[in-house]
């Protein structure tokens, strides 16, 4: 009996060892960079699947979750001052122009500035979210996956000018093996425990800030944990 005790011991200590463990496809503040590609007026004008309020939002949620947790982060615009213009607020008021790489290439991935500035992060998984879907996203996830990256597409931080440009966008890049993922899984990933209290007051501003209903939500849960 004390044998099976002892045995009974081991495996529940195994388990739950193993159960503290995340998953290595699980995203985390240490392990990838994130791509900001062509957020900017002149390809938000066309952008007709997701509301650009909306977008805006989730490119607010992304951009903040990338500050707070200190993701190295490479923004990237294309044709800055002759046609695509400034990029959106939320993104300036985080990372300021000079920091940009402005380039001529839909393709992010054949621009040499932004790909040396990419890989030179050294992470081998990446986080890509932009305008368009179809164009300025598919080029570069298709491009480093065939260099060996693990991409990750934040779906509802891309547009496109229509929803079957967009849907069909990202079927192509998920059969190509990227995956895909929102803008508030992508901050909740990476927050993943709330007894993280260094990070725990930012993620839930940024949440009451941009993230709708369940903004709201928290606000409530703060004003009635007053009384």
């Amino acid at each position: 009996m004390k044998n099976l005790s002892l045995a009974a011991a081991l495996i529940l200590s195994a388990i739950s060892g193993f159960a503290q463990k995340p998953g290595p496809a699980l995203l985390d503040p240490t392990n990838h960079a994130l791509v900001l590609i062509d957020y900017e007026g002149q390809m938000a004008f066309a952008t007709a699947n997701i509301p650009i309020d909306q977008l805006r939002n989730n490119t607010a949620i992304v951009a903040g979750a990338s500050k707070i947790f200190g993701i190295p982060t490479v923004v990237t615009t294309v044709a800055e001052k002759s046609f695509s213009g400034p990029v959106f607020p939320e993104i300036l008021e985080l990372y300021p122009e000079s920091t940009y790489i402005d380039r001529t290439t839909m393709n992010t991935w054949e621009d040499v500035n932004a790909y040396k500035a990419i890989v030179g992060k050294n992470k081998k998984k990446l986080v890509m979210g932009g305008l368009w879907t179809s164009v300025c996203i598919v080029g570069p996830v298709l491009s480093a996956i065939a260099e060996g990256f693990d991409v990750y597409v934040i779906t509802d931080a891309c547009g496109d000018v229509s929803k079957e440009a967009h849907d069909q966008a990202i079927t192509r890049m998920v059969q190509a093996g990227a995956h895909p993922m929102t803008s508030l899984q992508y901050l909740l990933e990476l927050q993943r425990d709330w007894a993280r209290q260094a990070t725990y007051k930012p993620v839930n501003d940024l949440v009451v800030k941009y993230a709708g209903g369940y903004g709201i939500g928290v606000q409530y849960a703060r004003q009635m944990l007053k009384h």
